[in-house]
Formats: structure tokens, C-alpha cells, sequence
């Protein structure tokens, strides 16, 4: 690589440059910082997303390839950079207060949260197999960490264990499927794999080579059949990861998928019916088994399930109007997730969890704000309209539809009218149920501008919708 490549490659990066610089001097400082004084790292955490967003912004005119085409930065991969800044930034605001609560606001905390954003970065602008894979790992092993992270927390070092173990498996399942690709094409890039899969029939090998890589890609969005782990890492993590997790992690896995899956080695293959499989299993499950809970995060963990199968039907569609509904949809559910994860955040005060639903009886009662603002994001998971939850699975459908995959299309509406369900039972609690006790909600700044941020969000989006897919369709045609 000459020095004006290396020039290139160190500005299409510049982003994940600044982010991990950053985390190495909060680590550094994190040394001298005074007990007490930890509510810098927040401020100083969301200085470095804001410089890495601004990088972002303004390496966003024109498509740049880097280290010899294993990293690009374009404009799918600046939409999903965008999607992760939203989220970590939120779960800085998130965690100020829950943080101090828990007693975990040490450095290493915020730390860990922009290592992992850098992996779901790199994750994003990866065109080759190994740089994914870098990214993928950096990633995961910060989330191993922070879902961990209540020492004292019993569940939380059962649900870290989990999490470690499962994830060890899907990464050398993942690996598997990388080796058998170089050793039956002789290369780990994308494009490159594009000439060994124009022949007819395709080979088993590379067939067999696509089922390992999709099956270590569908355990990190959670979908079936390896989503066993989300229910309990979702209940044992800090409630801050485990809203961190369900928006950022699984977008950046969904950036993977539809960078690989829509890539010719799956299109030459036979994999849409596997796919389509995957989509409709994946959805019932987290629709069916979500009726039964009692837990706010183990009910919303198998709603991120089911909204991962919706999602995937997106992938289905295989075209680019599909991919960009996969991408407003992961945008819109960012925001009502983090908007629900934060009412449940804020809760946590004293010796009130707020993790199990029917503590929240009667809740109208006496906040009646907080309440509607959950009814917004209950509907807007709901796919009520006119809330964006409607318009995301809306565009979804319409890409199925435009596809002649009509059946799927109609079995998607089906699955949601079943998790519609327990998104209004909780409503019901809410509204309905004579309060059980007095509510105290640690509604601090940072957790009000945030929920003003995700309810402005998720009506916004509502009312105008087509901006936001052309911005997506955008990064696809002109990405």
C-alpha cells in the first residue's frame, strides 16, 4: 500500500479512528478522574460520537474505498453510522442516573460502550469477510462485558455466561463458513465472491460455505433458531445494555446481512426459502411466546425477536426498495425502543425495579405524561398508525408485495395482529388497573430530553414518512 493509499484508507476511517482514539484516552483519564466526579465521561463520551458523527457527515459526498477493499465508507454504511450514533448517545443520556443507581458508572462502563460502537462501525463499512469479522469481535466481546457488568447480580453473570458461551459458538460457526468460502474461491471479499457464483448449478461446497456465515449472522439480530439467548441476556444485563443492545447491535448485524445476503453468493444460491423460513419462524415465535410473559425486558426481548422476523422479511424481498424498508425500519424501531427501554429505565429508583409489568398498575393515575408516552411507543411497536411503527412495517410489506411474495406479505400482517396483543395488555395495565403503589421515576434531564427526543422521533416520522424513506433509498441507489 503506497503512502497516498494509506491516506485514503486512514480518511474513509477517520470516524472509527476518532472513536477508538477517544475510548483509549477516557481509559487513561479514567485513572484520575475523582469518585464522584464520573458524570464527565458521559459529556466527554458523547464529545467524541458527536466529532466521529461530524467526520461522518462530511466524508458522506462520495463513496471511498479503503485497505484494499475490505472497508468502504459509503452511503449505506453512513446511514447505519448515523443509527449508531443515535443509540449510543441515547444510552449515554439513559445511563447518568441509572449508572449511580447501580453503582457501575466507573469509566471502563462508557469506555466499553464506544469500543463496541467502533466494531458495529467497522461491522457497517466491512466489504470483506476478515474486516467483518474484526469489527464482529470487537463488537461482542465489549457486550459480553457490559451485560456482566452487576457484579453482585447473579443473573447478571448467568446471563453474561450465556451470552459468552452461545456467541463463541456462532463465531466459529460464522469462521467455518469464512474458511470454506477462501478455500473454494480463493478470496474473503464480497465482490471478489461474485464470479465463483455464476455458475449453474452452484457448488454444494460454497452452498454449504453460505449456510455457516447466515448462521452465525441471524445470532446476533436474535433470530431463529439461535435466539435462545436473548430473553435471558436481555433480563440479566443493566437494563441501559440491554436497551443498548436491542437497537445498535442488531443493527449492525442487519448492516451485515444485507451487505452479505443481497451480495450474488447468496442470489446465485437457493437460500430465499431458507431465508423466508427463518422470517416467518422467527416472527411467530417472539409474537406467540411474548403473550406469556410477566417481564417488561424478557417481553420486550421476545419482541425484539419478533421484530427481527419482520425485519428479515425486508431481506426477503431481495431488492433495493427492500433493503432501504430494512433500514427505515431499523431506524424507526431504534427510536421506539429506546423510548420504551427508557420509561423502564427510569423507573429503577430505591428498591423499585420496574421490570415486572403489572408494577406499572394504574401508572395513569398519577403520571399521566409518562403514560402517554408510553401508549406512543406501545403503539408505535404495535405498528399502530399513525405512529412510524406503521410506516416501518408498511414499506416492508409493500417491498414483499412488489416482489409477488403476496403470502408472506399477508402471514407478516397475521403475526402482527398477534403481537399487537401484548403491546395493548400492557396499555391496559396501565390505564385500566387501580394503582398497586406510589410511583417515583428518576426522571432526570438527560432521561427527559431523551424521551422527548425518541416521542418527537417516532411521531415525526409518522406524519412524514416518504422523507425518511427517500433518505434511506438515497443511501442504497446512491450508495
Amino acid at each position: 500500500m503506497t503512502a497516498a493509499q494509506l491516506f485514503q484508507s486512514a480518511l474513509a476511517s477517520l470516524p472509527e479512528i476518532v472513536v477508538i482514539t477517544g475510548a483509549c484516552i477516557l481509559l487513561i483519564f479514567g485513572q484520575l478522574v475523582r469518585k464522584g466526579q464520573e458524570h464527565f465521561f458521559v459529556w466527554a463520551s458523547v464529545a467524541v460520537v458527536l466529532i466521529a458523527a461530524l467526520g461522518t457527515f462530511m466524508l458522506a459526498s462520495e463513496v471511498r474505498p479503503a485497505y484494499t477493499g475490505m472497508f468502504v465508507a459509503d452511503g449505506f454504511a453512513v446511514f447505519f453510522k448515523f443509527v449508531f450514533y443515535l443509540a449510543t448517545v441515547l444510552t449515554f443520556f439513559l445511563s447518568r442516573k441509572y449508572a449511580d443507581i447501580e453503582g457501575i458508572g466507573s469509566s471502563e462502563y462508557y469506555v466499553l460502550l464506544l469500543f463496541a460502537l467502533s466494531g458495529m462501525m467497522i461491522m457497517a463499512s466491512a466489504t470483506d469477510l476478515l474486516s467483518l469479522y474484526v469489527g464482529l469481535e470487537l463488537m461482542v466481546i465489549c457486550t459480553y462485558v457490559l451485560t456482566g457488568f452487576l457484579r453482585r447480580e447473579p443473573r447478571s453473570n448467568e446471563a453474561a455466561l450465556k451470552y459468552v458461551i452461545l456467541g463463541a459458538v456462532s463465531t466459529a460457526i460464522f469462521l467455518y463458513g469464512v474458511s470454506l468460502v477462501y478455500g473454494l474461491t480463493g478470496t474473503t471479499q464480497l465482490d471478489g465472491m461474485t464470479a465463483a457464483v455464476t455458475g449453474d448449478p452452484l457448488d454444494p461446497g460454497l452452498l454449504l460455505a453460505v449456510v455457516f456465515i447466515v448462521a452465525g449472522l441471524v445470532f446476533k439480530v436474535g433470530a431463529v433458531p439461535f435466539h435462545m439467548w436473548v430473553p435471558d441476556v436481555y433480563e440479566g444485563a443493566p437494563t441501559t445494555i440491554t436497551a443498548f443492545m436491542s437497537v445498535g447491535p442488531k443493527a449492525a448485524g442487519f448492516a451485515v446481512i444485507l451487505r452479505v445476503f443481497l451480495n450474488p453468493l447468496v442470489a446465485a444460491s437457493d437460500a430465499w426459502l431458507v431465508v423466508a423460513v427463518i422470517a416467518v419462524v422467527t416472527m411467530a415465535l417472539g409474537s406467540f411466546v411474548a403473550l406469556v410473559q410477566d417481564n417488561f425486558k424478557r417481553l420486550l426481548a421476545y419482541s425484539s425477536i419478533a421484530h427481527a422476523g419482520f425485519a428479515i422479511f425486508g431481506v426477503v424481498a431481495g431488492s433495493a426498495d427492500g433493503i432501504a424498508s430494512v433500514m427505515l425500519y431499523l431506524l424507526i424501531y431504534s427510536l421506539m425502543n429506546l423510548g420504551i427501554f427508557g420509561i423502564v429505565i427510569m423507573m429503577r429508583n430505591g428498591d423499585f425495579s420496574g421490570e415486572i409489568i403489572e408494577d406499572y398498575a394504574g401508572f395513569a393515575r398519577s403520571h399521566p405524561g409518562l403514560a402517554l408516552l408510553m401508549l406512543l411507543y406501545l403503539f408505535s411497536l404495535a405498528g399502530i398508525p399513525p405512529t412510524a411503527g406503521f410506516f416501518a412495517k408498511f414499506y416492508v410489506l409493500v417491498a414483499l408485495v412488489e416482489r409477488g411474495f403476496v403470502m408472506l406479505a399477508v402471514i407478516a400482517v397475521l403475526l402482527s395482529a398477534v403481537a399487537a396483543y401484548f403491546y395493548i395488555r400492557i396499555v391496559m395495565v396501565i390505564y385500566m388497573r387501580e394503582p398497586q403503589r406510589a410511583f417515583d421515576p428518576a426522571l432526570t434531564p438527560l432521561v427527559r430530553a431523551t424521551l422527548a427526543f425518541t416521542a418527537v422521533g417516532t411521531l415525526g416520522i409518522g406524519l412524514f414518512p416518504e422523507r425518511f424513506l427517500r433518505l434511506a433509498q438515497g443511501a442504497v441507489f446512491g450508495g
